[in-house]
C-alpha cells in the first residue's frame, strides 16, 4: 500500500511539473507587461525597472523559469542568511559558502498586485471554495443516487422517464448559463419568497458584529455547481442498478424471500457504487476548478474568483499557486480514491 502510494505521488509530481511548464511558457506568450500592471499605466521608467528587479522580471526566461522551480522546490538553493531563512521558512542542511542547500515548503512567491504571499491569499480563499465543492458534492450524491436508485427499481414507468429528462438537461445546461438562470429566477424574481440574492459570499461584514458567516449565500452558488455531477450520478446510479439486479445472485436472493429493500440496500447498491465513487471523486476536484465562473457569477469569495481577477490582471503568482493547488488535490485525491476502491469492492488489488 505505502508504495503504491508512494509511486502515484511520484507521478503527481511529474504532472505538476508538466502543469508548471506549460502554464510559465503561456504567461510569457500572452501580452502584457506585471510591472506595468502593478504601477498603472503613467509609472516612471525607474519605477518599473525597479519592480521588473524585484520580481525578477529583468532576467532571461530561462532563468526566471528555474528561479521558480527552485522557489517551488522543497530540496532548494537559496541564501544563507538571516533574511531568505525569514523569507522562506527552510531548513538549512548542508552550507554551501554564501548559499545553502535547504529543505522548506514551496514558496509561491507574492501578488504582483496586493504584495502579499499567495500561500495567504490561497489560505483565505481556498476554505471557501472547499464549502462550495463539497456542499455541491454532497447535494449531488444523495440527490442522484436517490434518483438512480429510483429509477432503476421504477424502469421504463414515468418516474424513470422524468429522471431520465432530468439528468439530460442537467448535463446539457453550462454551468455558466445555469448560475445566470438560477441568479435570476430564485435571486431576483423570486427573492421575496426564497429570501435569496443574486450575489454574496460565504462571509459577509455586519456593522455591529464585523465578520459573520451567512449560510443563505451558498444555496445558489451550491445547486449551480452540483447541477451537472447529480446528472451524471443519476445516470451513473441506474446504469449500475440495471446491471447489478440483473445478475444471478440478486434472483437468488428473491428466491430466498429476502425483502426489496434488503435486496436493492444492502446487496445491489454497494457493488453498484463503483462508477458512482469515480464520478464522486473525480467530480469533487473538478469542482474546484469548475468553481471559477460559478463563483464570479455569484461574487462568491472563494479561489476561482480571486483567479479569474488575477488573471484579468496578469497576476502570474497567484494564478500559478493557484493552478498548482489545484492540480495537487487531483493527485492527491486519485490515490484516496484507488485505496478506495480496494476498501469498497476486495476484486481490487493494489499494485
Amino acid at each position: 500500500m505505502l508504495q503504491y502510494a508512494l509511486k502515484k505521488l511520484l507521478y503527481g509530481f511529474a504532472v505538476m511539473a508538466g502543469v508548471v511548464v506549460v502554464v510559465f511558457l503561456l504567461f510569457n506568450i500572452l501580452p502584457g507587461d506585471p510591472a506595468r500592471m502593478t504601477l498603472g499605466q503613467r509609472s516612471d521608467v525607474q519605477s518599473l525597472e525597479a519592480v521588473r528587479k524585484e520580481f525578477g522580471l529583468d532576467r532571461s526566461r530561462p532563468v526566471q523559469f528555474l528561479l521558480y522551480m527552485n522557489d517551488l522546490s522543497p530540496l532548494a538553493l537559496h541564501e544563507n542568511n538571516a533574511e531568505a531563512a525569514e523569507k522562506y521558512y527552510y531548513v538549512r542542511l548542508i552550507p554551501l559558502g554564501a548559499d545553502a542547500l535547504v529543505l522548506k515548503w514551496p514558496y509561491l512567491r507574492r501578488s504582483y498586485q496586493t504584495k502579499r504571499d499567495v500561500t495567504t491569499i490561497l489560505a483565505e480563499t481556498v476554505p471557501n471554495t472547499f464549502v462550495l465543492a463539497f456542499t455541491a458534492i454532497i447535494f449531488a450524491t444523495l440527490i442522484g443516487v436517490f434518483l438512480g436508485v429510483l429509477s432503476a427499481v421504477n424502469k421504463d414507468t414515468w418516474i424513470d422517464k422524468s429522471a431520465n429528462a432530468f439528468a439530460i438537461l442537467g448535463i446539457s445546461a453550462p454551468s455558466f448559463f445555469a448560475g445566470i438562470i438560477i441568479a435570476w429566477l430564485f435571486g431576483f424574481v423570486l427573492s421575496d419568497y426564497t429570501g435569496l440574492s443574486m450575489s454574496g459570499s460565504l462571509y459577509s461584514y455586519d456593522p455591529f458584529e464585523g465578520e459573520v458567516m451567512t449560510w443563505k449565500n451558498l444555496w445558489l452558488p451550491m445547486v449551480t455547481l452540483g447541477l451537472r455531477p447529480l446528472a451524471i450520478i443519476v445516470q451513473l446510479t441506474r446504469s449500475a442498478m440495471l446491471d447489478v439486479l440483473a445478475q444471478d445472485y440478486i434472483r437468488t436472493a428473491r428466491a430466498k424471500g429476502l425483502s426489496r429493500n434488503a435486496i436493492i440496500y444492502k446487496h445491489a447498491l454497494r457493488n453498484a457504487l463503483n462508477p458512482v465513487i469515480t464520478a464522486i471523486s473525480g467530480w469533487f476536484a473538478s469542482l474546484l476548478a469548475g468553481s471559477f465562473f460559478v463563483e464570479y457569477i455569484f461574487g462568491y469569495n472563494g479561489l476561482g474568483r480571486t483567479t479569474v481577477t488575477a488573471l484579468e490582471m496578469s497576476d502570474f503568482p497567484v494564478v500559478m499557486g493557484a493552478i498548482l493547488f489545484i492540480a495537487f488535490v487531483f493527485v492527491i485525491i486519485n490515490i484516496l480514491v484507488d485505496v478506495l476502491y480496494a476498501f469498497v469492492d476486495p476484486r481490487v488489488k493494489l499494485a
